[in-house]
């Protein structure tokens, strides 16, 4: 498959049949047939002896005409030579896509390649998170030894109308269609400028405060309800495709303070996603083959975020307790393996078991939607609870699990007492108002050499004497 991708990109950029490819070769080949004729007439005349002021005239017409082949031929060879490039830079893109398989080494693929090939100062890669609702975005520098620059756009410039003014720098335009069937490129900039007859809607999906006049430093944000929930994802066909990434491009230009700027949009599931961005310090204009090149990778880039993220869902869903939304067993297992690769002399470790008392009574009494809302609201309470550094999960069952990270028996103990606490305090109409309880068992470790799996027992331990002593209590082991 990664054959025929390569295969396909090189037929695509490098197009020695196009239209002008194929005037100048003919052109070539006249002006070829041109002077084989001139040079023969001339050459026999002159052995004939019967040269006279025509056959210089005609001498200096043939020199002319080899001086114009030239650079016919000079020129075929430019284009043919841009062509190659252009082949070759799409087939490295195409290469290290395929190897890529993580978001962060995606990005890294497409902008040094994409830098070299569309002789790019910079190359900014925004992307869509859901975890929250974000946009990323990546500004990488073509030049070896500057730092790439990070930052978190709002989901806003993805998701709101493209009529309503969402902080954008600018005032953008589409540019020229690269072809029938390609995307049109997002135009901002120092270079937006040019005739009438090449502007578009796409001013529409950005506005600066009155008085501004593009200046990015007095762009006012403005929010959205969209915000809230990360936006809904819906088809967008290609004009909103593009002038999305107009919008985003803008803010790209604003944030990182830079000038002459070139977009596409990166779209999956017929959805807009992000943009790839390039930009240059000068003001000169965009070459045909920095558009194509833009094209392509976004569209490769695209199909390549696509699958890691794809990927990313799916190990989400492989770990993730459907029911709760908290981690699943196996997560926890893993995370307690890898931390106990990588735990360090100083880093202390504690559990909590924690078990819904009479649970299975209050299923066969309520029935299991009773129980399931139950569990719901018992992994939320958990959730809410625990400090920003620890790991709750579904153990299984009724039975829930924290590791802490770093605490102090009397922290692991605070932190159980109010688990208990906040469950308690739990009000469903369901329950038709009895209050459920859970009975917690703690346990810190004993000395830094003590497995993970051993701490693990001493609490699941310690919650048996809890149920033992009348649950709805905490113990420490």
């Amino acid at each position: 498959m990664l054959g025929a991708d390569v295969a396909d990109s090189e037929r695509a950029t490098h197009r020695p049949g196009e239209p002008g490819v194929r005037l100048i070769r003919r052109a070539s080949g006249l002006l070829a047939a041109s002077i084989a004729l001139l040079a023969a007439v001339l050459g026999l005349r002159l052995v004939v002896g019967t040269a006279d002021p025509l056959d210089w005239l005609a001498a200096g017409l043939l020199l002319v005409v080899i001086v114009v082949a030239i650079v016919l031929w000079r020129a075929v060879s430019a284009l043919e030579a841009q062509r190659r490039t252009e082949a070759e830079s799409a087939a490295r893109l195409l290469r290290g896509l395929a190897r890529s398989v993580s978001p962060d080494a995606i990005v890294a693929a497409i902008a040094g390649e994409l830098a070299i090939g569309a002789e790019a100062d910079h190359v900014a890669v925004v992307h869509r998170r859901d975890d929250p609702p974000r946009l990323d975005a990546t500004l990488v520098a073509a030049r070896a030894g500057v730092p790439d620059a990070r930052t978190s756009l709002p989901i806003t410039d993805l998701v709101a109308p493209l009529d309503d003014p969402a902080g954008v720098d600018g005032s953008p335009r589409m540019a020229m269609p690269i072809a029938s069937d390609a995307p049109v490129l997002a135009l901002v900039g120092d270079d937006a400028e040019g005739p009438a007859s090449t502007r578009s809607e796409a001013t529409a999906g950005a506005s600066a405060s009155p008085g501004s006049n593009g200046d990015a430093a007095t762009i006012v944000d403005q929010a959205h309800p969209l915000d809230t929930g990360g936006g809904p994802r819906r088809p967008v066909d290609r004009l909103e495709a593009d002038r999305i990434a107009a919008r985003i491009a803008g803010r790209v230009r604003a944030v990182f303070g830079l000038r002459n700027v070139l977009a596409s949009p990166l779209v999956a599931d017929g959805t807009v996603v992000g943009a790839l961005v390039l930009s240059r310090r000068s003001t000169a204009e965009w070459t045909p083959g920095a558009r194509r090149l833009l094209v392509e990778a976004a569209t490769e880039a695209s199909r390549a975020l696509g699958r890691a993220d794809s990927q990313r869902a799916a190990e989400a869903r492989a770990s993730t307790d459907a029911l709760t939304g908290l981690p699943n067993r196996r997560y926890f297992d893993e995370f307690c393996g890898l931390l106990a690769r990588r735990r360090r002399s100083g880093d202390a470790v504690g559990v909590l078991m924690v078990d819904i008392d009479h649970f299975k009574k209050l299923n066969d009494r309520l029935g299991h939607p009773v129980g399931d809302e139950v569990l719901r609201a018992v992994g939320g309470a958990i959730a809410t609870t625990v400090r920003g550094e620890d790991i709750p999960a579904r153990y299984g069952g009724e039975e829930f699990v924290v590791l802490l990270r770093n605490p102090s028996p009397d922290v692991a103990v605070d932190v159980a007492q109010r688990i208990r606490a906040n469950v308690r305090a739990i009000d469903l109409a369901e329950l038709r108002g009895s209050r459920i309880t859970v009975s917690v068992g703690a346990a810190v470790q004993a000395d830094p050499t003590e497995p993970i799996g051993s701490i693990v027992e001493r609490a699941d331990r310690a919650l048996y004497r809890a149920k033992k002593d009348g649950r709805d209590r905490v113990v420490a082991a």
